[in-house]
């Protein structure tokens, strides 16, 4: 791939009468000032069209190192493969999430397989050799305990990814990989202490609960879910994680297929008062 080359999402566009602008990743449009600078050979060049042979132009080269300098050329190297070491994933849950997950996650380069809610709690008090992660996916609420063992994941350095459903309301979790980083349990004090329905909501997770017509997930909502989490997963097995992925929950209004992303930070353990 060219140095040169624009980076995906990012496009350049002719405004007649105005010159070139360019559109970022995010959507907005910034002008661009060519100066005496041939335009064509600068979209042949951001479009990673021109050839070794032709030759240097300080110009072009200013404007190529503006775009490069605004973040808007493609890296010098490709996406970085899955790791083998990271290769190993342990899926159990909702077969309507999973088995699209799985997918995703085999054609990224993981080697994804199915568990037990036995063999993670074993998992959580002393992994295998070489197991990376375990994703958890519920198409109801969580049931008060069940997360608890799969929350020491992180702390012999397995990754730990779910998510679960509440009506029309579906939420994916952060990725927990590391002693410190957001669980289940978290979560779910920072919900309770969000909401001033903290009694209800506590009475709604223990149940029972009583339901008319069903809300059922529909195939279009649980692929959703699947690719956020197959994202997710990549993203940190590459490598490629956002500094604030590990402390994002994310709502999903399974009606309308919205998603939209909350911080949440690990409780701190409770210490005792000092005698």
């Amino acid at each position: 791939m060219s140095r040169s080359q624009l980076a995906p999402g990012v496009e350049v566009v002719a405004v007649p009468g105005r010159g070139l602008a360019v559109r970022t990743a995010d959507g907005e449009f910034l002008s661009v000032r060519t100066g005496d600078t041939d335009t064509g050979a600068l979209l042949a060049r951001l479009a990673g069209d021109s050839g070794p042979d032709a030759g240097s132009d300080p110009e072009l080269d200013r404007l190529t190192g503006a775009f490069e300098n605004a973040g808007y050329l493609a890296p010098a190297q490709r996406q970085a493969p899955w790791p083998a070491e990271r290769r190993d994933v342990l899926l159990l849950g909702a077969p309507l999430i999973t088995e699209p997950l799985a997918g995703h996650l085999r054609a990224a380069g993981a080697a994804p397989r199915p568990a037990t809610a036995d063999e993670v709690t074993e998992a959580a008090a002393a992994p295998a050799p070489g197991l990376a992660a375990v994703v958890w996916c519920l198409d109801a609420p969580v049931p008060e305990g069940l997360w608890d063992s799969a929350d020491r994941l992180p702390r012999h350095g397995v990754a730990w990814l779910r998510c679960h459903r509440e009506g029309w309301q579906a939420y994916v979790e952060p990725l927990a990989a590391a002693p410190g980083d957001v669980t289940s349990a978290h979560v779910r004090a920072r919900r309770l202490a969000a909401t001033p329905a903290h009694r209800e909501l506590t009475a709604y997770w223990r149940g029972p609960r009583t339901c008319g017509a069903p809300a059922d997930l529909t195939p279009a909502a649980a692929a959703l879910l699947a690719a956020l989490l197959a994202d997710d997963l990549t993203r940190w097995a590459t490598g490629r994680a956002e500094p604030t992925a590990h402390r994002r929950l994310r709502r999903v209004d399974l009606r309308t297929l919205t998603v939209t992303g909350h911080p949440v930070l690990p409780v701190p353990d409770v210490t005792g008062n000092p005698v």
